[in-house]
């Protein structure tokens, strides 16, 4: 677009690129006249401001010539640096003058501007070029073949290239080589072009076309390759431009034909070689390039033919063009708008007319309305591409994932001797991984082996090494007590309290008591007198214990009052302790009141918290399993709540003991400052060990998370990710969380590894139902009509025989086949619309690997291969004994959704439900994954009134030998089915895996209450309890059903429930999220 003009008819040059600002000079073009045939001339230099945002030039000096020129250049010559006009003004006139102008002087208005002229040549010097290796040389050419060669320091005498060409013809371009000083080429109107090499003295190689119309007006060497040139043509029967090659000089390496008329001027970009702008005789101004001769840009301009075009050397997106209609437009080949040119046109019509009265009536004009402008702004648009200027040389931009993405283009290397046609640019792309934090990641690959070896007590044990402060390795040794048996004792052990301490102080005095009660058996006298002892005795012989105790409060004999009391029942004791911790008031009065009254919450809500030991103490002794972790939150509500920083960081052990992970993310965020790496692992590595030992202890779900835990956990996630470990972060981020941020990075994290996220797969094609043949267990070849679903499968097929509680293939059906057996498993696999119960890992937490999405490989079985003796669990046995299983009526099975097979496989018994895809239902969860080894004896010796032995019971294992079941009575064969049937329900509806590894882990867990049901071990409080669920479950009120299971748990011992209500519980919420 244009950006400024200059009405004169002139020659031009732009001040060197040294210089700034940027100047423009102009020199009355000879052999023009403009409309008013005025003979005079003038040098002027005008500044370019782009921030004006008006067409006009500010002109800075002008001086009065007596001549007129033909070519005007700026040479470098005696450059200085700073704002100062520097330079040299080289001027071609028309009667073979050169003449050397001094810009500076011109500038600063001095009468004295000429630095030097000499009129050697004959006839006018249309040819000047400065050589940019050496400044001070210059060359000129005029008629009759002559070129010489001026030394500005030694302006007097011009030397020649060599000897004239014949015959005798004007030189109207000359231009000096852009990679090697000493070559110069000319040019003449005859279309023919001579190389000279200086320091030989004589041409070295001639150009011409072979068809005689090339008139050339134009010369260029290409900025880059030192052997390459282009030949503008002016006549107007080969309007072209060709490119040679020095090289190949028989015939043009390329001819660009954009023009359809002849060419007047070029001139080739030294900042860009793929820019080479043209003007001629068909009013237009082009930029192409050269080297596939695409026209990159058409500049907009007017019916006028532009004699002269030239690129600014300072600002390369710059350029000027000098037209014959007395004009010379400064334009930029990056775009714009045009609203500038169309308020200039408007604002000179506007000023031709003026406010005058033309017509004498006495009144002004009013100003010039102009009406609005309805057409959208003209916008011009840049290049097609981009220039190199504005080209990067190199970069550099961090991705997710810790990856640095850098590039570079370097030019590939020329070996010397052999030259290249063009600079090859080579570009090159770098993707590096970046790890900033080593120890960072190295800790963090520690936590994963150890989640995934399962190996706690040591990583605990490890942690407790190397902690240098003393409540690092408390809160390490409180998580490894975690992983031990009788971790109640231990935990009072780290509080200080041993009890074969204690025994070791009492042995001396136990000694002693004995030998008095030894000699105390004497002969003793009943008395009835009317003394407190008479009455007392009265009242003992006749059995009345209430008023013998109230004799004995009466005379402050309490511990005769408490003996009597137990005597006198539990009713009375109860109100005898009552009056006596009312009377009593020592030290230990409200201790003793607790352990009597086991009101243990009274104690830690009103204790001192400088003996906050103490109470934990007590509450780990005495604490019943479903108070416990309430007890220990409240003592941690208090200590993090004190103003003491020391008693706010002991609330994290307190925390540690209830298993509340979510309190602890909160206050060791709140104790520890900095949000550095290593603070946030440290975190992290505690909370992850924590949730271990809550899973294995409490039986909660493991995957709730909470809002704190999961900003947390994503925090990390996010920091892993930028480390590199994408597959470890995704195995960290919280998986049943809605939130925004977290369930973008999941997304990010599993197209990185180039996985789909969960909930995007692609929609798989409805399956037919078709006939099964006859003697074949598996479908027919052919049958599906869509993708197999992926496969999720941790334990395949092979050599190495599955863990306890998998199903391996032959062992469905005794007499098939061994191959035929394995072919109808894995033919079901694939053909089921969910994903199967039996051949997965359970996955228990958060930072389980991910699910590998490939399918299930299939090995050829050998002819001769036996498979090895399954282990016939709970859920093996109805299989191989049809009979057993015929004594239960059948359960229904659910519906098959639209589309799913809903076949039955004929090698099941009667009466067995049968699953999504063809599976009979698991009936036991997997041992080895989710269960530890069972606890050995619990400890029998305790404090009166606690829970013998360790409290917090692991989940116990089952035994893997052959059990043979009874039925289910048949009162209580509703709650089986009922479950199962709502299982069945949920998992239809379900469309989150995580939801669906909990509700298959959920229905092998109800095991243990089937198993209770069989064995009637269960109290009728809570069969009873259990029929209300089914009523709420049948009503589809499932919240009645959650408060149902509320009461049951508070009502009923812990122990005789823990092993299938929490995950009833975990139905029941599905259940209610679902709206099954």
């Amino acid at each position: 677009m244009k950006l400024k003009e200059i009405d004169r008819t002139a020659m031009q040059a732009w001040s060197p690129a040294q210089q700034h600002p940027i100047y423009l000079a102009t020199g009355t073009s000879a052999q023009q006249l403009d409309a008013t045939f005025s003979t005079s001339a003038s040098l002027e230099i005008f500044e370019l401001d782009l921030s004006d945002p008006s067409l006009d030039m500010k002109s800075c000096a002008t001086f009065s010539s007596s001549h007129r020129y033909h070519k005007l250049i700026w040479g470098p010559h005696s450059m200085t640096s700073g704002e100062r006009v520097s330079g040299v003004l080289i001027a071609g006139g028309e009667n073979g003058n050169i003449i050397l102008y001094d810009p500076a002087k011109i500038i600063a208005g001095d009468a004295e501007v000429i630095i030097a002229q000499k009129d050697k040549h004959t006839g006018p010097v249309r040819a000047l070029d400065v050589n940019m290796f050496q400044t001070n040389l210059v060359a000129s050419g005029a008629n009759e073949s002559e070129i010489y060669i001026w030394d500005l320091n030694n302006f007097g005498t011009p030397m020649t290239p060599g000897v004239k060409t014949q015959p005798f013809e004007d030189i109207s371009c000359i231009a000096w080589n852009r990679q090697v000083q000493h070559i110069l080429a000319s040019a003449s109107p005859s279309g023919r072009a001579t190389v000279w090499d200086l320091r030989k003295n004589e041409p070295i190689i001639k150009v011409s076309d072979h068809n005689n119309r090339m008139h050339c007006s134009g010369l260029a060497w290409h900025p880059d390759v030192a052997t390459q040139m282009v030949l503008a043509s002016e006549d107007d029967r080969l309007p072209v431009i060709q490119m040679w090659d020095l090289r190949f000089a028989s015939s043009p390496l390329r001819v660009l034909e954009s023009h359809t008329r002849g060419i007047l001027a070029i001139a080739w970009s030294m900042a860009d070689s793929e820019l080479l702008l043209s003007c001629g005789k068909d009013a237009k101004i082009l930029c192409s390039n050269p080297n596939t001769g695409e026209v990159l840009y058409e500049l907009p301009t007017n019916t006028q033919w532009c004699f002269d075009i030239q690129w600014c050397p300072r600002n390369h997106a710059v350029l000027s063009a000098a037209s014959f209609d007395g004009r010379i437009s400064v334009y930029s080949i990056m775009g714009g708008s045009m609203d500038g040119l169309r308020q200039k046109q408007v604002d000179q019509l506007s000023s031709s007319f003026g406010n005058l009265d033309p017509f004498g009536t006495g009144q002004p004009l009013p100003p010039l309305q102009l009406p609005q402008q309805t057409a959208p702004q003209s916008v011009i648009l840049p290049l097609k591409k981009p220039p190199k200027w504005i080209r990067r040389p190199v970069g550099a931009s961090f991705s997710f994932g810790g990856k640095l993405v850098t590039f570079e283009n370097a030019k590939s290397q020329q070996q010397p001797g052999v030259e290249q046609q063009q600079p090859q640019q080579r570009h090159h792309v770098y993707v590096s991984q970046v790890v900033t934090e080593k120890e960072f990641l190295a800790r963090s690959n520690q936590l994963q082996e150890a989640v995934q070896s399962e190996g706690f007590v040591s990583y605990c044990q490890k942690k407790i090494d190397m902690a240098q402060a003393d409540f690092e390795k408390n809160v390490w040794a409180f998580l490894k007590v975690n992983f031990e048996e009788d971790s109640r004792v231990k935990y009072l052990e780290l509080l200080g309290y041993r009890k074969d301490d204690l025994r070791k102080k009492r042995v001396k005095d136990h000694k002693q008591e004995t030998e008095v009660l030894g000699s105390a058996k004497k002969r003793f006298n009943i008395s009835v007198s009317g003394d407190v002892d008479g009455l007392i005795t009265q009242a003992l012989l006749m059995g009345n214990f209430e008023s013998a105790v109230d004799l004995c409060l009466h005379d402050n004999r309490m511990a005769d009052a408490i003996i009597l009391a137990i005597a006198g029942g539990q009713e009375l004791l109860s109100r005898t302790q009552e009056k006596y911790f009312a009377k009593m008031q020592s030290k230990i009065t409200r201790l003793i009141t607790a352990v009597v009254t086991k009101n243990w919450k009274e104690i830690v809500q009103s204790c001192d918290l400088q003996n906050w030991r103490e109470a934990l103490a007590a509450v780990l002794t005495y604490a019943r399993p479903d108070e416990f972790a309430a007890l220990c939150d409240l003592l941690g509500n208090r200590l993090e709540s004190e103003g003491d920083s020391l008693l706010q960081t002991q609330a994290c052990l307190c925390y540690i003991c209830a298993g509340n992970v979510e309190k602890l993310v909160a206050c060791w965020t709140k104790a520890q400052d900095g949000n550095s790496p290593l603070s946030l692992q440290d975190l992290i590595e505690k909370v992850v060990i924590l949730r271990k030992a809550v899973q294995l202890t409490q039986s909660v779900d493991p995957n709730a998370v909470g809002a704190l835990l999961a900003e947390k956990m994503s925090q990390y996630a996010n920091l892993l990710a930028a480390q590199g470990s994408l597959a470890a972060a995704l195995t960290f981020l919280p998986a049943n969380t809605n939130q925004p941020n977290i369930m973008l990075l999941r997304e990010r994290l599993c197209r990185a590894q180039g996985e789909l996220p969960v909930g995007q797969e692609a929609i798989k094609a409805p399956y037919e139902r078709q006939p099964m043949p006859k003697g074949r267990a598996g479908p027919v070849a052919g049958q599906i009509q869509g993708p197999q679903a992926p496969a999720q499968q941790y334990y395949q097929q092979g050599d190495n025989p599955p863990p306890p509680g998998f199903i391996m293939p032959g062992a469905i059906n005794p007499n098939m086949p061994p191959q035929q057996a394995t072919t109808s498993n894995y033919s079901m696999y694939s053909q089921a619309g969910v994903r199967p119960t039996y051949p997965q890992r359970p996955q228990n937490g958060w930072n389980d690997p991910p699910a590998l999405n490939r399918a299930a490989k299939k090995k050829k079985v050998p002819d001769n291969f036996l498979p090895p003796v399954p282990i016939t669990s709970p859920i093996m046995n109805p299989l191989a004994d049809p009979q057993s299983q015929m004594q239960q009526p059948p359960a229904p099975a659910p519906a098959p959704p639209t589309g799913a097979p809903s076949f039955q496989p004929p090698y099941l018994p009667a009466g067995q439900p049968v699953l999504q895809g063809g599976y009979p239902p698991a009936s036991q969860p997997l041992g080895p994954c989710i269960m530890p080894p069972a606890v050995s004896k619990p400890s029998t010796e305790g404090a009166p009134g606690a829970p013998i032995g360790n409290a917090i019971q692991h989940v116990q294992a089952l035994p893997t030998e052959k059990i043979t079941k009874k039925p289910i009575p048949e009162e209580h064969l509703i709650l089986k089915t009922t479950f199962e049937a709502l299982i069945q329900r949920c998992l239809l509806s379900a469309s989150d895996p995580q939801t669906k590894r909990k509700l298959d882990d959920a229905n092998k867990r109800l095991e243990f209450l089937y198993d209770k049901l069989r064995d009637q071990t269960l109290s009728p409080t809570i069969v009873s309890g259990l029929h209300n669920i089914v009523k709420s479950i049948e009503t589809r009120n499932y919240q009645e059903g959650l408060n149902i299971h509320t009461h049951i748990v508070s009502t009923s011992n812990f122990s005789e429930t823990s092993a299938f209500m929490p995950v009833l519980k975990v139905v029941l919420t599905q259940a209610n999220k679902l709206g099954v």
